[in-house]
């Protein structure tokens, strides 16, 4: 009974380790640019549109892409280069407002004037706003970097009110409305103004494309905030429409051939064990499955060793000097030709115990 209960003991712990590590990782597992829809359940997958360029020494694909997606920006005086969950592959330098070593994390950006202002930093996690797919970039360029540069034609033409005299007022107050080089010219005394900095960020809405002759992805700006510190975009693509998540096969072939078979040695030492006991009756090391047999592979291990073993040594040189002890307690040295006349009597006795000895050999294996 303690065989079969060491036998369950070393089988359950393993199939439940294994099970509670395949658990684990189904749930810690998380591929980035990728999320499931929490109302349809749909699963949304944004790495084909995420353009990465190919390593060194790797021959580039024909169809491979080696830009980023570009959106114009027609009424707003610049365009725009975006990338999906990843930075743009452009050599982006000397970003107004951001630090070098961040310079190549940038995600989205335009040029203006000869500078270059970021729209956002990388992010790799897509989120929903009710069953809008949504992507947004923040940690831009500072958002008064370029609001007093150009006049937006979509900004309302009529007067400010902040700059109009005020009635009764000191003539110190008559324009209220500062410009931001004067702002700016304030807060650098001030302290903390990195701190309390506001910076550009990029809102992407990602649309379902199913026609199959459109292109992978089509992105389209839509509008930016009045203060120029949010840019809105609209990308069309297929890798928006959702599907099935396809199941990751966490072991290769090797593994898998590795748990299959132990699967099959633990069953056929569990199962043999509970049929030896149950059925057959047996007790002991008799319970295991086809005792008989791994008994005799033992004892044939053991003779192939001794016959091996034992010609090794008649292989050996012999000293001058000794003799051989015969089992009568006389020796007779290996450079002696003389036997004793007693010599042939020996000799058969020999060959007959090892015969005797053969015979019991070959009923053991037979058992």
């Amino acid at each position: 009974m303690k065989l079969l209960y060491y036998c369950l003991a070393f089988a359950l712990p393993a199939l439940s380790a294994s099970t509670d590590d395949d658990s684990k990782k189904a749930k810690t597992a998380h591929k980035p640019c990728t999320i499931k829809s929490p109302t349809s359940g749909a699963f949304f997958d944004l790495t084909p549109i995420s353009v990465v360029l190919p390593e060194e020494g790797r021959k580039a694909h024909k169809d491979d892409r080696t830009e980023s997606w570009h959106a114009r920006g027609y009424d707003y005086p610049a365009n725009f280069t975006v990338n999906f969950c990843a930075p743009v592959v452009e050599d982006v330098k000397d970003v107004v407002g951001v630090d070098e070593r961040l310079w190549r994390n940038v995600s989205a950006f335009y040029e203006m004037g000869g500078r270059t202002y970021s729209i956002g930093q990388q992010n790799s996690e897509p989120v929903f706003r009710g069953r809008k797919l949504i992507l947004n970039y923040t940690d831009g360029s500072p958002c008064t970097s370029t609001s007093s540069h150009f006049t937006y034609s979509q900004r309302s033409t009529r007067p400010s009110l902040q700059s109009r005299e005020i009635i009764g007022g000191d003539k110190g107050d008559k324009h209220r409305g500062h410009d931001d080089d004067d702002d700016e010219k304030k807060q650098k005394g001030r302290p903390g103004k990195n701190a309390n900095v506001r910076r550009k960020s990029t809102i992407i809405s990602l649309l379902c494309e199913r026609d199959p002759l459109s292109p992978l992805a089509t992105v389209a700006f839509v509008a930016s905030s009045p203060d120029e510190c949010t840019y809105f975009f609209e990308a069309r693509t297929s890798a928006a429409c959702g599907g099935i998540e396809a199941a990751r096969q966490q072991l290769g072939p090797g593994g898998v051939f590795g748990v299959i078979f132990l699967i099959f040695v633990l069953v056929y030492i569990v199962g043999g064990c509970v049929y030896q006991r149950t059925v057959m009756h047996q007790r002991g090391w008799r319970q295991l499955p086809n005792y008989s047999m791994w008994a005799g592979i033992g004892g044939f291990i053991k003779d192939i060793f001794i016959i091996l073993t034992s010609s090794c040594t008649r292989l050996l040189p012999s000293r001058r000097g000794y003799a051989r002890l015969s089992p009568n307690g006389s020796g007779s040295g290996f450079g002696q030709t003389n036997a004793p006349p007693h010599r042939g009597r020996q000799g058969s006795q020999d060959s007959e115990s090892e015969n005797r000895l053969i015979d019991q050999l070959d009923e053991e294996w037979d058992d």
